[in-house]
């Protein structure tokens, strides 16, 4: 499945919904900002979110500090 993410695309194994992708990078859902198709997507909706051929996804880990 090729998909935009962060402005390049990329090609996955079919991961069928954004948790399946989170885990697919090694990334941790918890610290991350994520955007589908223009759409800012609650963290506690990653497993209901689908993803389709071309889908465009921008993935920002937050860190705290100060």
């Amino acid at each position: 499945m090729k998909l935009v993410v962060n402005g390049k695309e990329r090609v996955f194994e079919g991961p069928a919904t954004l948790t399946g992708l989170i885990a697919a990078l090694g990334l941790d859902a918890s610290t991350l900002v994520v955007e589908h198709n223009g759409e800012l997507v609650r963290r506690e909706d990653h497993g209901s979110r689908l993803l389709r051929e071309g889908d465009r996804l921008e993935l920002v880990r937050f860190v705290g500090g100060g």
